[in-house]
């Protein structure tokens, strides 16, 4: 009864909305004389029978069965549809046996004229009946003689009144459903938000415990400082433990650090494991650079353990000194098998793309209440380097891989509608940019040649223009003799301005309409691998492979507003695979960069704050993006995992 009220609520809501009134009263005219609060076939009988056939009303008719297809398209038994078919034949054929018998050959050469093609498609059986209206006496013709007796026409009442009698009582209307749907859904979030905040809570146990056993460690560290120093052995009183043999290289050689400081992990449980090897990596990285310098503590043994300066003097935050964001909901995508390349929000941000190293592409929602129609794996055979949604809607995705195949995807028809290849002297599709207007497209492609990481292996660079209506190249736009490889696109608002960063560090301006570069200027002293207009498009943010960040003013070019240094969240090995990204919320306030960290910075922009990080992944985080709209944002990680976070 509470999912019956629910839905006439939502009903007269929607005449309300749309002003339909008559209807309205009409509504609450039937509501009150509705006695059994259910489905009440013989009125569906008499619909068909007693008005549509009667009264001529041909499309009503066809449009009724059209109705019933679409609602019934769920179903997986052959035979339903099959009886469904025949059913709708019949009483199409009845109703232009009823027209001829009431002298009305007008409506029936009507009725061929708006539905023939459509019935010559469902089957051969129809062609004989185009030719009824002008048989003379049909009615005793051997081949049509059936249709017109009466035992035919009640048989075909009452198979259709057993047909919706079956059909209606096993199926629930969808509006019924979305209340019982809706408390699901509300439970659910109530579930998910208690457990996050048990998270929360194990995490600052976790935190707690990790200190006390820092604070033991120093402890031990001062007493066997006091043996040596009394002249007894301390190898002889350590104590086996596998935390102490982890920390033992760095105790080896940075006496004066404390030596549960490196140690220490604010990561839940299940990721500890991973941050630990983390540490005893860049701890025996430190040791031999200790070891073959003779000044000291070396830069690195800095980075990691003493204060860090950006280029102004001003002391930087450490890692561990960022804050956790605070997370309202977080749901993680486990689909697949390698580590993961790009990950995209649609332009409504209720589909995700998701692409990874072994050539698979995902499509999925987050979202329990969005429908999972849309949800595809596309196989493309070679690494993916770049993704992209078309700006108008969700319909198409734009595929870039390593080979240089540039295919789309329509989520509707799940097909590739189009695969195109760029020539064979730029096989690497590192961008791909939909215009935001226009149905176009830009392809940054590059040619390869040997390097130690990937800005290394990029050749030169080209830029190509295309038609998305004839999925053709329309043009190549200026770069000069050799320019430098082209590893991220963005446009403005109307799609008049497209921005390009190099792997020489510069930013180069183009307008769409002349198809020629504007403006140009040096951005950084490294490959800049993401660039981003601003909200406002008054400036654009550029982050470099050094892990800088820098917004740029558009109106006093060359201008620095606001810089960040990422180097804390920068790993070199990382950036041997992947080409890290940034993202920006859909206000501009919020900046989300990858990281050869298993968690993410979130940087305030222009702001007091240094930021926040993000929950962490098991490994370093590759791809970022940002919901269109809302306080959700994509991270996907080396471990093979996406995750969709909500924060407060």
């Amino acid at each position: 009864m509470e999912n019956m009220q629910y839905a006439e609520e939502l009903v007269r809501e929607f005449l309300v909305f749309r002003g339909f009134t008559n209807t309205l009263q009409a509504f609450e005219t039937e509501i009150c004389t509705d006695i059994g609060k259910m489905f009440q076939v013989y009125k569906i009988v008499d619909l068909i029978f007693a008005v549509y056939i009667p009264k001529f009303h041909a499309e009503k008719l066809v449009g009724l069965f059209s109705f019933f297809k679409q609602c019934f398209s769920s179903w997986s038994e052959t035979t339903m549809l099959d009886t469904f078919s025949k059913l709708e034949g019949s009483v199409l054929r009845c109703y232009i046996v009823h027209a001829l018998q009431s002298g009305r050959k007008d409506k029936v050469v009507e009725f061929f004229g708006m539905n023939g093609n459509d019935l010559l498609l469902k089957g051969s059986d129809w062609t004989a009946w185009f030719a009824i209206p002008y048989v003379k006496n049909p009615s005793i013709d051997p081949q049509f003689r059936v249709y017109f007796s009466k035992e035919w026409y009640e048989a075909l009442r009452l198979s259709v009144r057993n047909f919706f009698s079956e059909i209606f009582n096993a199926r629930l209307p969808a509006l019924l459903k979305i209340s019982s749907e809706k408390n699901t859904i509300s439970c659910l979030k109530k579930d998910n938000k208690r457990l996050n905040q048990k998270l929360l809570q194990l995490q600052a146990l976790l935190e707690e415990k990790e200190a006390q056993l820092g604070l033991s460690k120093r402890s031990m560290g001062a007493a066997n400082s006091s043996f040596q120093s009394s002249g007894i052995d301390g190898e002889n009183l350590r104590p086996s433990s596998s935390s102490e043999d982890i920390c033992a290289p760095a105790t080896s050689y940075l006496g004066r650090i404390p030596q549960g400081e490196e140690c220490a992990a604010a990561e839940p449980t299940k990721f500890a494991s991973a941050r630990v090897e983390s540490s005893s990596r860049q701890d025996s990285y430190s040791a031999s650079s200790l070891h073959a310098s003779s000044g000291g503590i070396d830069d690195t043994a800095q980075k990691l353990y003493g204060s860090h300066f950006d280029e102004n003097g001003r002391e930087m935050l450490r890692e561990e000194e960022f804050p956790e964001v605070s997370v309202e909901f977080q749901e993680t995508f486990l689909g697949h098998t390698s580590p993961i390349t790009r990950c995209r929000f649609s332009a409504s941000g209720n589909n995700i793309a998701s692409a990874s190293v072994d050539g698979t592409v995902r499509i999925w929602t987050y979202d329990s209440s969005i429908p999972a129609s849309r949800n595809a794996t596309i196989y493309c055979g070679a690494e993916i380097m770049s993704l992209d949604w078309e700006c108008k809607s969700d319909r198409l995705l734009l595929i870039g891989t390593a080979d240089g195949g540039i295919k789309a995807w329509n989520v509707d028809a799940k097909r590739v509608v189009c695969d195109l290849n760029t020539t064979d002297a730029f096989p690497s599709v590192l961008d791909l940019k939909c215009s935001p207007v226009e149905p176009i497209f830009v392809s940054a492609a590059s040619s390869r040649r040997l390097g130690s990481n990937s800005i290394d292996s990029l050749g030169y660079a080209s830029l190509t223009v295309w038609n998305m209506k004839t999925w053709k190249a329309m043009t190549v736009l200026p770069l000069g003799e050799d320019p430098p490889a082209i590893t991220s696109l963005c446009f403005n608002h109307n799609g008049k301005i497209l921005a390009a960063s190099a792997t020489d560090g510069m930013i180069h301006m183009f307008d769409m309409s002349a198809g020629l570069q504007i403006t140009g200027w040096p951005a950084h002293d490294s490959a800049i691998s993401s660039l981003l207009f601003g909200p406002d498009e008054t400036s654009i943010f550029s982050l470099g492979s050094d892990g800088k960040i820098f917004e740029w003013s558009l109106q006093n070019q060359g201008r620095v507003l606001w810089s960040k240094t990422s180097s804390w969240f920068s790993e070199p090995q990382t950036s041997k695979y992947f080409r890290h990204e940034m993202a920006l919320d859909a206000s501009g306030r919020q900046l989300l960069s990858t990281s050869g960290s298993v968690r993410a910075p979130i940087y305030q922009v222009q702001g007091h704050s240094n930021g926040f990080k993000t929950l962490p992944h098991s490994a370093a985080i590759t791809t970022v993006d940002w919901h269109p709209s809302l306080p959700i944002f994509l991270t996907g990680s080396a471990d093979n995992s996406v995750r969709v976070t909500s924060i407060l």
